[in-house]
């Protein structure tokens, strides 16, 4: 074969592999989850939730995580600023729940650079039970959320998450975030769980307590500058296993800037090109990019026009996805292809971009990493002195 050819070959390869990968997560989503001997238990849990402002569902988020079929659960919400806008709306959750269920603590601790994990150490020092979900604010919690996390846990397991799937976009800019967080993230994060490679993700973390404590504790999670970074290698190195739940949990979007969508892609390649290079390097290669490429140059040898080509491996890459999409609940809508395409229009600056910059920004903290694995904030968050009062508020 010539040069041409092999390309044509190579390409053909891509396409496949990524709908083997397709196949693998849509059978690993789809398959029915066993009750684990921990969901059976249904032990008490503390659900400790991170809040910072006033997002667009905030308040169904919010009341999701507080009406949830459980038979014993708390739920504590964690303010670094006492003079944060969400305040009022978790203080009036209290009085509708009662505080013997909500509770609010103000104030962070700065074990880290990280100003989330910062803000849930008080709440992991007060739950008062061995179970403990640390859960973002923006996930939207169903009835069976506990249950479901319960239900990936077995008897190898030190961690069970959940990524996001995107919901509800409000825009085009959030459809485009959607395609980010589903069929491209959450699919490769599906199917190499399925394969024996899993990774956590901040979003909803169930921990067992004294396991983490008797590993360093929540502090641990510092070792690295994203969290969920830590807690893969932490668990790892304990022998352990992170698993993921059957499905993911909701996050709705609601109206999404592109160029914030295409932010928050970035810090996020960042934070993985620092803490799991060998993993993030070809991720350049996960996306049609280089198939399509390899094609348009293959296309005279098949007797085929470049367009032609390029169009092909497109077609077949994005219908594969779309039917991932439909057979799992993912959204999804006519515009769709077009949110795919810009998608992988951007990911390969983001992915050269990763290696370069030394910078990201977090909820409004600008972040510098100096070298793989360290990090500094330019302002860093201080270290508040209150006590908890008898209301359960800080």
């Amino acid at each position: 074969m010539n040069a041409a050819q092999w390309a044509g070959l190579i390409a053909a390869t891509m396409v496949a592999a990524n709908l083997l990968c397709l196949g693998v997560a849509f059978v690993r989503l789809r398959r029915r989850q066993v009750p684990s001997r921990l969901q059976k238990l249904a032990p008490p849990v503390t659900i400790v939730r991170p809040v910072r402002g006033i997002e667009t569902f905030s308040r169904e988020t919010l009341t999701s995580g507080l009406e949830l079929d459980y038979p014993q659960y708390e739920t504590i919400f964690c303010v670094a600023d006492g003079h944060d806008p969400i305040v009022p709306l978790i203080e009036e959750l209290i009085g509708a729940y009662g505080p013997d269920r909500v509770r609010l603590i103000i104030g962070d601790v700065a074990v880290s650079a990280n100003p989330k994990l910062n803000n849930c150490v008080k709440g992991w020092e007060a739950a008062r039970h061995d179970w403990v979900v640390l859960a973002d604010s923006n996930v939207l919690m169903p009835k069976d959320y506990i249950q479901r996390l319960m239900a990936a846990w077995r008897e190898d397991t030190g961690l069970v998450c959940s990524t996001p799937a995107g919901s509800r976009p409000g825009c085009f800019g959030a459809e485009v975030e959607c395609a980010f967080l589903n069929t491209f993230q959450a699919r490769w994060q599906y199917a190499g769980e399925a394969l024996g490679f899993g990774f956590a993700q901040g979003k909803s973390m169930l921990w067992n307590k004294p396991f983490l404590d008797a590993n360093g504790g929540i502090a641990a999670l510092a070792a690295e500058i994203a969290e969920d970074a830590a807690a893969t290698k932490l668990v790892r190195r304990a022998g352990k296993h992170v698993h993921l739940v059957g499905q993911p949990f909701e996050q709705p979007l609601g109206p999404r800037n592109l160029r914030d969508v295409v932010q928050r892609q970035f810090r996020w390649a960042r934070l993985r090109r620092v803490t799991f290079l060998p993993f993030f390097a070809p991720e350049i290669l996960v996306g049609p990019l280089v198939p399509a490429l390899l094609a348009a140059y293959a296309a005279p040898a098949f007797g085929l026009a470049i367009w032609q080509a390029v169009l092909a491996v497109l077609a077949v890459w994005y219908a594969g996805e779309m039917v991932l999409a439909k057979g799992v609940g993912w959204f999804l809508n006519w515009r769709t292809p077009a949110a795919y395409l810009v998608r992988d229009l951007v990911f390969p600056g983001i992915w050269a971009y990763a290696f370069v910059a030394r910078e990201v920004s977090w909820r409004g903290n600008d972040m510098k990493i100096k070298t793989d694995g360290e990090d500094e904030l330019n302002a860093a968050p201080a270290l508040s002195t209150a006590n908890m009062r008898s209301d359960g508020r800080s």
